[in-house]
């Protein structure tokens, strides 16, 4: 007998776990930890369930190593719906605890649908209690309990689960002892992490948590617009709310003043910063939690969605030594994103960058990034005034909000700074009339401002669902479209990849407006925001709603969404 190679003498699951390493889905010290924890358990505990159980590996990430390494299929829940067996055998407990649905039988045996087919317990089990031979199939974890409520309807939801170990008790004020006791027990423990990891599986950039008299709301921003989910019981507000205060290492005792706080937590296979704010209502504390990507943030202005002509432009703007750029845009325009996305690309060893922001949302290596804390008299003026004898090379302040942060803007610009920032308002045109209402002097305002980017964010066309069309020739004269090029316009019914909503991601439009000569009189003149706007239209400035609807003609977004988030054509 040839004697058997060290890979081949080594557990199959341990030579898996290796090549989650190698695919970089998880570290060697993340092997090393669980490798640890595995040795600890009094009973064997599988790689797989571990690392998902741990929030190392994303389940669908987990999935697809799965089906990869034991060449066995990945079924969507789709295929689960179409093939589950109508009369399982098995308890409705049994599999969901261990997330596996049997489906039909074939010549070679029963078709079993797993999170985890490294468990033959699981196998031999359903194997016996079927008397067939089980060939197991791989299947996302919570795909396979969402099929099971849809296919037997009498298990409960996984947060049904969690609220059968919970006793709410009466609606009352609980006293901070109280709170602390529920807020650290297992089952409010296991809640609010469910609440976050639908979160981060729905793609969310923000968790509403609001209650109200009669019940508790939980909502989910995805894409921009707000979703009801499924929400614990208005008993257990208290609870859920003082566990994320505890956890943002807020003081739960203080229910009367708005507070703010961060997380950092790995879900999923995640890195997320959570960023905590809640303010008190009349029926408790409502709460706000942004959630924030490290792994999904992409400082590029490609995939941002800037056009081509827009990136050349702003290219050539970042390589100015002195001087300043604005962003504009209503609150969760992507104004923030931008300016990262700007000082990613300065980001080089032969410049220092310091920032001045409230709050700092994206930590950026390399990069000296200061907090605003008012509460402490650190305002953005007075920590502008302290950072320009740092030496800075870049300056990035998160918003002019006051006459005394713009001049000490202006001034760094002249003395030689590159600062970025943002401001509020519709347009780019309308920002420079701001400035000087704002009581900027006008010829400090033509010296150092070198141009202004608005912008906007719309919802993207999911691309596996969309289709085009040929509109209407009235509705393309309404939209101002070219007619003579015969433009087709996209619209998506919905499926399964983007949850039956038909978009997915988001992406920017924008309006660039460069401060050339002619812009710099209509300054000094203190023209209005309709001359400006005009003067750089003659330029050739593109606006938004017409960035807009180029990339509704390209498939990328719809007219629909372009016509939401901009004023023309309304």
């Amino acid at each position: 007998m040839s004697e058997l190679s060290p890979s081949q003498q080594l557990d199959p699951e341990e030579v898996f776990a290796t090549e989650l390493v190698n695919a970089g889905l998880i570290t060697p010290s993340d092997l090393e930890r669980v490798n640890q924890m595995r040795q600890s358990q009094p009973e064997p505990v599988s790689w797989p369930s571990l690392l998902v159980r741990l929030g190392l590996v994303a389940e669908r990430d987990m999935a697809d190593a799965l089906a990869a390494y034991l060449h066995i299929p990945l079924l969507s829940p789709a295929e689960l719906a179409a093939d589950c067996d109508p009369d399982p055998g098995l308890s409705q407990r049994f599999m969901r605890e261990n997330q596996l649905l049997p489906l039909q039988v074939t010549d070679d045996g029963l078709l079993l649908a797993m999170a985890d087919p490294f468990n033959l317990f699981l196998i031999n089990a359903v194997a016996m209690a079927r008397d067939l031979r089980v060939q197991p199939r791989v299947a996302v974890g919570s795909e396979i309990v969402q099929v099971l409520d849809q296919q037997y309807g009498e298990g409960q939801s996984q947060m049904g689960d969690i609220l059968a170990d919970v006793n709410p008790g009466e609606e009352a004020e609980e006293s901070v002892e109280e709170l602390m006791d529920m807020a650290s027990g297992a089952p409010v423990i296991r809640l609010v992490n469910l609440i976050i990891q639908r979160a981060v599986e729905a793609r969310a950039s923000d968790i509403h948590i609001e209650p109200f008299e009669n019940q508790l709301k939980v909502r989910y921003r995805v894409d921009g617009v707000l979703h009801d989910e499924e929400a614990p019981p208005v008993q257990l507000s208290p609870a859920v709310i003082s566990r994320l205060k505890i956890m943002a290492r807020m003081n739960i005792a203080e229910r009367r003043l708005p507070q703010d706080g961060r997380i950092e937590l790995r879900v999923q296979g995640k890195e997320l910063d959570i960023r905590v704010s809640t303010v008190p209502t009349l029926y408790g504390e409502s709460v706000v939690l942004r959630l924030l990507n490290r792994d999904s943030i992409s400082f590029d202005f490609a995939s941002l969605g800037f056009t081509e002509t827009c990136r050349q432009q702003l290219d050539r703007l970042l390589t100015i030594p002195n001087g300043m750029i604005l962003v504009t845009g209503p609150t969760g325009s992507g104004k923030t994103t931008t300016l990262y996305t700007a000082l990613h690309q300065l980001n080089t060893p032969v410049r220092k960058l310091i920032t001045v922001e409230d709050p700092v949302e994206y930590q950026l290596a390399g990069i000296n990034q200061i907090q605003v804390k008012s509460s402490i008299g650190l305002s953005f003026a007075s920590a502008l005034r302290s950072i320009v004898r740092q030496d800075p090379d870049v300056i990035m302040v998160g918003e002019m909000r006051d006459l005394e942060t713009a001049k000490i803007c202006v001034q760094s610009a002249l003395t030689g700074h590159l600062v970025l920032s943002t401001l509020h308002t519709n347009d780019a045109a309308t920002s420079v009339t701001r400035l000087l209402e704002m009581g900027v002097e006008d010829y400090l305002l033509t010296s150092t401002l070198h141009a202004v980017l608005a912008q906007r964010l719309v919802r993207r066309l999911c691309p596996h669902c969309r289709q085009s069309y040929a509109p209407l020739p009235e509705l393309i004269r309404e939209l101002g479209l070219p007619a003579e090029t015969s433009p087709r316009l996209w619209h998506a019914d919905g499926c399964e990849q983007c949850d039956g909503s038909g978009f997915r991601g988001r992406l920017v439009i924008h309006e660039l407006l460069p401060v050339d000569d002619d812009i710099r009189r209509l300054i000094l003149d203190h023209a209005d925001s309709g001359r400006i706007h005009k003067a750089a239209r003659s330029a050739g400035m593109q606006t938004m709603y017409e960035d807009g609807c180029l990339k509704a003609m390209q498939g990328l977004t719809n007219v629909e969404e372009v016509l939401r988030v901009t004023q023309e054509g309304s």
